[in-house]
């Protein structure tokens, strides 16, 4: 068996056998769905161990006939981008079952089972290479995510889910419509076969025609990224959702979109995706600025980190349409550097909340005195969040911004706000939760971390480093996919460095 399907396919056999667990043994559920992430996560590391750098091709490709007609397959295959991403999910699923250990009470083998549902479904999203398995892998991640937030979520949490449900599935509407359409006029479901139909000119579409296909396929995407001003269902999932729920939903699901417009609506699209990109930036930089703005006045430590998503995925959308090499290579390390450090602020909330029982900021005061690890992890997280250099999110940030100038100036201008305001609420929050006077219910309500805690902590706050000090480490196999991109779809602002006499390099644009 090939090794990439044995990556996708151990989560769904996980989640099967542990339906088989009995209710009455809840240790048994959460072991089970230990051993089972972390297995899944050691096959992830063979698929890096064995990846070719050197290639910009999809690799470990299966493709098996699944349903003869429509003629669809269960074709999979992994490429230097959708290759970090299936480790990112694969990497924070063990995360979420430790931490969810002792917070999670009440229905555990349910629970537990849907984590795994849902790490099936976010890897299948990133591998699948055949449109109609795309759309079933899509919304199989859907259905595991409103069950975690209805039933384990908080006091308003059916409202939340059922928000979160109904935003999703009228994107989703729109993307299978989309899909339809293409499968009706190229007779294939197969993406690959679709491209090189595109490239050989057997398959066109019109203007109109294709303006329509990708703006049904953006607006699903945009839903999940999310954009401005499509986002307001992403600070109620947030809050209501449990740890885990958000750790998942920040750190791979909303990835889910970013991907997909990178993967396909430049490809399959490319004249609409160039002339929407000028609005298409414009709430990108919008949801930066505002996002930014909102979460400096949230009083909930879960909503202010919910909004500085928006903002951070800003910088994301805003990288891909610069369609340059530098944007794109930023945007998809931003898209794992947020993974990294989003999903570490809302482990250390989950923290706070299972010690406190509050998210009010103004419940809180003093944590450092108490606590003073959290407070460390926490502070690296935060300094990693706004983009310090030798941290993670400095580098992300730092390509999208070059990117963003050598395409608009300006762009890049309005974009650096979302820097500079990132550090006044991130810093401000942190401020106010751990330093000043300690409250009696934080000294004596908010211990230390425990082993469990620093087994979660520390692989994260590792990875902020190491991908903010040898990001080369992680950027060759991503720029590879990029230039690719940008070669097929023919749309790349035409910037090339030359080298000048005496060894200076100059940017200038190609003739």
């Amino acid at each position: 068996m090939n090794l990439l399907t044995v990556v996708l396919l151990l989560p769904l056999a996980g989640f099967l056998v542990a339906l088989l667990i009995p209710r009455t043994t809840p240790e048994q559920s959460r072991a089970w769905a230990l051993v089972c992430s972390v297995a899944t996560f050691v096959a992830s590391l063979g698929l890096l161990f064995w990846f070719d750098r050197s290639r910009a091709a999809e690799q470990f490709a299966v493709d098996v006939p699944w349903v003869n007609s429509p003629d669809i397959h269960f074709a999979i295959s992994v490429n230097g981008v959708s290759l970090w991403l299936v480790l990112l999910s694969t990497l924070l699923t063990p995360l979420c079952v430790l931490i969810s250990w002792r917070s999670i009470g009440d229905r555990v083998k349910e629970f537990f089972a849907f984590l795994l549902l849902l790490e099936f479904g976010l890897v299948g999203v990133f591998l699948a290479q055949d449109l109609f398995l795309f759309y079933v892998f899509w919304e199989i991640s859907l259905v595991p995510m409103y069950f975690l937030i209805g039933i384990w979520g908080h006091e308003r949490r059916i409202y939340a889910a059922v928000k979160f449900f109904l935003y999703t599935m009228a994107g989703s509407v729109l993307m299978l419509a989309a899909i339809i359409t293409i499968y009706n006029r190229a007779q294939t479901f197969s993406y690959p076969a679709i491209l090189e139909m595109l490239a050989s000119g057997r398959l066109s579409f019109g203007p109109g025609e294709q303006m329509l296909l990708f703006l049904a396929f953006f607006v699903a995407f945009a839903i999940k990224v999310p954009l401005f001003p499509l986002h307001t269902w992403l600070p109620d999932a947030h809050v209501e959702a449990p740890s885990a729920g958000s750790v998942m939903l920040a750190s791979v699901m909303l990835k889910m979109g970013c991907y997909g417009i990178l993967h396909f609506c430049l490809p399959l699209f490319p004249s609409a995706a160039r002339e929407c990109a000028p609005w298409i930036a414009t709430l990108a930089i919008i949801g930066i600025i505002y996002g930014a703005l909102v979460a400096m006045v949230q009083p909930n430590m879960k909503k202010l980190v919910a909004y500085s998503s928006v903002s951070h995925l800003g910088f994301v959308v805003l990288g891909i349409f610069s369609f340059t090499q530098q944007g794109l290579d930023g945007a998809v390390y931003q898209m794992l550097n947020h993974g990294i450090s989003t999903g570490a602020l809302f482990v250390i909330v989950g923290l706070l909340y299972e010690r406190r029982h509050s998210l009010a900021i103004e419940d809180y005061g003093g944590v450092a005195t108490a606590a003073p690890w959290l407070a460390t992890a926490m502070l690296v997280t935060t300094l990693a969040s706004i983009g310090l250099p030798m941290l993670n999110n400095f580098v992300g940030e730092f390509l999208v911004l070059q990117g963003t100038a050598l395409a608009n100036f300006k762009w890049a201008i309005y974009a650096s706000l979302g820097v500079i305001l990132s550090a006044c609420y991130m810093l401000w929050m942190y401020q106010r939760v751990f330093y000043g006077q300690v409250k009696e219910e934080v000294r004596s309500h908010v211990p230390d971390l425990n082993p469990r805690e620093w087994a979660v902590i520390v692989p994260l706050i590792a990875m902020m480093v190491w991908m903010g000090v040898y990001s080369q480490s992680f950027l060759p196999p991503v720029g590879k996919v990029t230039a690719r991109v940008l070669e097929q779809t023919k749309i790349n602002v035409p910037f090339r460095v030359e080298l000048r006499p005496g060894n200076t390099a100059e940017v200038s644009r190609a003739r």
